[in-house]
């Protein structure tokens, strides 16, 4: 299962799973996003042999989270990978003294709450399941580490997704349930398409920033799922080489 797969990273990891490589089969992927239609178009450029199922869901909502993976169980009878990477930036250019609380909230409920949620459902599949298991992967972000400029609500909740694949690994290690984290710096998406022309830096100016193509993330998303349940990448970085990052940039 994918949330947000509808488009940007989330597209890439889905069709990047659903395809054959390296002479194994793709898998069967289950598409989550809010958008039927956006959904609908990652289904297509999977093209017609790929294996999709898809479902319309907002992850910060737990009936429509049950009824997510109540489709996905009754269709395939099991979840053996969820890419936990719906999420949300906030709004831009907006000051920590200025943040309005349901800005802040927003982000922290698809961002935080939804990854829990879908988590949770997730953890509960894989328990029960037989046989038992399967891979959590978290979306977090180089933000998981070090914040932009005002992005107190993306950095905090990116914080959180952190400790929550933290505790997640640990209480799955009785039930063969893995579960790692890829914090992704600039991948080319709609959502990051401003950064080629100019983003705000931590001495204020405005510059642009590399970025690297989504594929790139996709295929590290890959390795993590098609490793065995007895290895677990509990933590991968992918960013841009050369983006202001590591050190004075």
């Amino acid at each position: 299962m994918v949330t947000g797969a509808g488009s940007g990273i989330g597209r890439s990891v889905a069709l990047e799973l659903a395809r054959e490589a390296g002479g194994r089969p793709g898998w069967a992927v289950a598409l989550a996003g809010r958008r039927a239609a956006a959904l609908e178009e990652t289904a297509a450029l999977a093209g017609p042999d790929a294996e999709t199922l898809r479902v319309p869901a907002d992850v910060t909502d737990p009936a429509a989270v049950a009824a997510l993976f109540d489709a996905v169980r009754e269709r395939y009878g099991r979840v053996d990978l969820l890419f936990n990477n719906a999420g949300t930036f906030g709004p831009g250019g907006v000051g920590f003294a200025d943040l309005p609380y349901e800005a802040w909230r927003k982000v922290v409920d698809v961002n935080l709450t939804g990854a829990f949620l879908c988590a949770q459902a997730a953890f509960r599949q894989m328990r029960d399941q037989r046989p038992q298991g399967g891979r959590i992967i978290n979306n977090g972000s180089v933000s998981a580490h070090t914040p932009r400029p005002d992005s107190a609500p993306y950095t905090a909740t990116k914080h959180a997704l952190t400790g929550l694949t933290k505790s997640v690994s640990l209480d799955g290690r009785p039930y063969a349930i893995a579960c790692g984290q890829i914090d992704i710096g600039n991948a080319a998406t709609e959502m990051t398409r401003a950064m080629e022309s100019g983003v705000r830096q931590a001495n204020g100016e405005l510059a642009p920033e590399p970025v690297m193509d989504a594929a790139d993330v996709a295929r590290t998303v890959r390795h993590m799922a098609e490793l065995p349940l007895e290895a677990n990448v509990q933590f991968a970085t992918v960013m841009a080489t050369a983006m202001p990052y590591i050190g004075r940039g």
